[in-house]
């Protein structure tokens, strides 16, 4: 019963530095300057991509006119914190991932070694 208890402090402490590193990775003030930097990067090279409506009839001068207000206000406007807010939730998306897949290394570790073996078999 000894072995199991220590195998079960092992993923107790395990599943702790988890939650502290997924903390971490969304509090720390380092962590979360280097996200909005590479968010801000990100965001960047996404609103760089030029992307053209092409009319199927041709509009007259007065809609053309409108069409290019209303395409300019929300690449300039209403795209930015839209996109900033997707890529800022995707890599906070991808530190918790990196943090659950170090989780996961350490759990199987854990369970490959000779006394836990010994424990999860009796």
């Amino acid at each position: 019963m000894g072995r199991r208890q220590a195998v079960h402090r092992k993923f107790e402490k395990l599943l702790h530095e988890y939650k502290l590193e997924v903390f971490h990775a969304d509090h720390d003030k380092q962590s979360c300057d280097e996200i909005a930097a590479e968010c801000m990067q990100v965001t960047d090279e996404v609103l760089k991509q030029k992307y053209r409506y092409h009319f199927h009839q041709l509009p007259d001068a007065n809609r053309a006119e409108i069409i290019n207000m209303i395409s300019n206000y929300t690449r300039e406007a209403l795209l930015p914190p839209v996109v900033e807010k997707i890529v800022e939730r995707q890599l906070h998306m991808e530190k918790r991932m990196d943090a659950l897949v170090h989780l996961t290394t350490a759990i199987l570790e854990t369970l490959s070694e000779p006394s836990a073996e010994k424990t999860v078999s009796s």
